[in-house]
């Protein structure tokens, strides 16, 4: 399914490459909360090429980690949404209680 929808403003964009003019949301997963977050999400993984991830903090906060060669990490605190891009390897980090969930574009 497409959507219209912009992307969440502002958005931490700590890597490249940037979401391309045009680009459509076209899945959603969550919200979830600390017991409820999908346990690879707690693991190295990275988005498939083409593909870009929005994850939106809605309470509480996270830590998002760069696995990545520059390395570094977020701690995000709702309201606050960070842009994950193609390929670029990262997991999170449990910090407390959290809402999140994540949008998938392309």
């Amino acid at each position: 399914m497409s959507s219209a929808a912009a992307p969440p403003d502002p958005l931490i964009a700590d890597r490249g490459p940037p979401l391309p003019a045009g680009a459509q949301s076209h899945r959603a997963i969550g919200p979830f909360d600390a017991e409820s977050i999908p346990a690879g999400l707690f693991r190295l993984h990275r988005l498939k090429a083409g593909a870009w991830g929005i994850v939106t903090i809605r309470a509480g906060g996270i830590r998002f980690v760069w696995d990545d060669a520059e390395g570094g990490a977020r701690d995000l605190t709702a309201p606050a949404s960070i842009l994950v891009p193609p390929e670029v390897p990262h997991h999170l980090e449990k910090a407390g209680s959290v809402e999140l969930a994540i949008a998938f574009w392309s």
